[in-house]
């Protein structure tokens, strides 16, 4: 017999109701319902609306009830750029370029993506696993309900396998939605670094085939950049990805403007990533596309720049503008979304209410689940984040403080159980 639950007690329920993706005006209405109430039946939505006309429902006085005690409710945040799969960490390049290095110049010396490549080769797959799964507990604790996860630090057959097969063991056992991207063309790895197109070649003739072949990922992504992969090769890579059925994604004008955000139109991309250094017709052009502008402000801070992407002319312009926390070791080594939240609030001059919407439906809809998930309505997966303020503006206005109380993936808790109050 199905359980059904009756969840009350939210003083600000923030359904995230409406049109999705959400573009301009749309953005600023989280949809929200004061003391508001949700009825959950198998982890779906069957009733969200003002607290007493959900508890006169028949099916919800028979309900098992669950009293939050007045506090702030959202869809679970929707983490639409990870790397999740890696070992060790880059803390002495961290304080390399507090004294004075930069990115490209840590790079050039050996350091960069490629020192978490020699790591990440060595090491056991178990580990790489269990290491993995403890961020996931971070993730949820954090209110994140769906993380997509990029391999890319492979950038060998084995090494790359090895990756997506770890991501693929933390789908069938943890209990967050993992959405597999494969990244083999994050950077020219070593053994190709005077020829990158021999390594295009392997990538589109026999490791993406693969990929897709065997179910390993949903999505291919490419670091078109300057010193990682041109226009044209990310165009070769990314097509024949869409031939076998991955959705492109594209690091896009990140350390330098190069057409990649152009590319991300041409393509349709799901989505163009980072994006700081686009132009006036770039934004225009992204306006006018079906790509999701996601964007990372938590590189920029932890990289100590000052030009972070221009989320508030993107989002006049009209584009689809999603936010993520681009967590890896190197330039963004958080997975708290709240502190998201602030940085896009703070220094990209986001709202409250944008931030949020960023961060849930139209992640969501970069992830092609904007069906499932994002948003708090009937027939959508219960994925709740439940945070101990009184008012939503206060998630990003407290920065790097974790306000989340219990976290829910399809009505059970992954996160903070405990604290549920019985009604």
């Amino acid at each position: 017999m199905s359980e059904t639950l009756l969840i009350t007690g939210c003083k600000q329920l923030l359904t995230l109701r409406g049109p999705v993706p959400r573009r301009g005006r749309a953005l600023r209405d989280p949809g929200m319902i004061k003391d508001g109430a949700l009825l959950v039946r198998d982890g779906r939505i069957v009733a969200v609306g003002a607290r007493k006309a959900i508890e006169r429902r028949k099916d919800a006085r028979r309900a098992k009830k669950f009293d939050l005690g007045g506090r702030v409710v959202l869809p679970g945040f929707v983490d639409s750029h990870t790397h999740l799969v890696f070992a060790g960490n880059r803390a002495e390049e961290y304080e390399k370029r507090i004294a004075g290095a930069t990115y490209e110049q840590i790079a050039k010396s050996g350091g960069g993506i490629l020192s978490t490549v020699r790591k990440l080769r060595v090491a056991e797959a178990g580990a790489l696993y269990a290491r993995a799964h403890d961020w996931l507990l971070s993730f949820a604790a954090h209110g994140t309900t769906t993380v997509e996860a990029k391999s890319g630090y492979g950038l060998d057959a084995a090494s790359e396998l090895k990756m997506l097969r770890v991501m693929s063991a933390l789908r069938r056992h943890a209990r967050l939605d993992i959405v597999p991207t494969f990244m083999g063309a994050h950077v020219v790895p070593p053994e190709f670094k005077k020829r990158p197109d021999a390594y295009v070649d392997l990538l589109v003739r026999k490791l993406i085939p693969y990929v897709a072949r065997e179910g390993l990922a949903e999505f291919c992504d490419v670091f078109c950049d300057r010193g990682a992969f041109t226009v044209a090769q990310a165009r070769r890579i990314l097509t024949a990805a869409r031939v076998c059925g991955l959705g492109p994604r594209i690091h896009a004008e990140q350390i330098a403007h190069t057409g990649a955000a152009r590319l991300a139109v041409e393509l349709h991309a799901a989505s163009a990533d980072h994006l700081e250094k686009v132009n006036a017709a770039d934004i225009r052009a992204l306006a006018a596309s079906d790509v999701t502008c996601t964007l990372l402000p938590g590189c920029c801070f932890h990289l100590g720049l000052e030009h972070y992407a221009p989320a508030r002319k993107l989002m006049d312009a009209g584009a689809i503008v999603a936010l993520a926390t681009d967590f890896n070791p190197g330039t963004s080594p958080t997975l708290n979304m709240q502190m998201v939240l602030s940085l896009a609030c703070t220094q990209m001059r986001m709202s409250p209410a944008e931030a949020i919407a960023a961060a849930t439906i139209n992640a969501a809809h970069s992830l092609r689940r904007g069906d499932r998930i994002g948003s708090l309505e009937v027939g959508k997966f219960a994925d709740i984040a439940v945070f101990e303020v009184e008012d939503y503006r206060e998630i990003p206005y407290y920065f790097g403080v974790n306000h989340c109380t219990l976290t829910l993936k399809r009505g059970t808790a992954l996160h903070g159980a405990s604290k549920m109050q019985k009604g």
